[in-house]
């Protein structure tokens, strides 16, 4: 897949991801765009441990396997940094 195309499989799926996990992620554009591509990378590992397809290429599937693993990287991160906390 080239590089155009992951930046916007990433930057879709990443804003996906951030959409549906409460609290904050990292911000931005750029935020969404490395959510969404080290989400594609997470994906695409769990969708093959379990016998399914990773990345085709720039399709509906490889945004969804990229959304599945920006969710999972969101929620890793929540575990790690204790969630979200008001500082107020």
């Amino acid at each position: 897949m080239g590089l155009l195309a992951w930046i916007v499989v990433g930057i879709i799926a990443g804003f996906l991801a951030k959409s549906v996990v409460p609290g904050e992620g990292p911000g931005g554009l750029l935020g969404d765009m490395v959510v969404g591509i080290v989400g594609a990378l997470i994906g695409g590992w769990l969708f093959s441990m379990f016998g399914g397809v990773g990345m085709t290429g720039f399709s509906l599937w490889s945004i969804l396997v990229a959304f599945v693993g920006g969710v999972v990287l969101l929620l890793i991160m929540r575990a790690l940094t204790g969630g979200t906390r008001s500082t107020v």
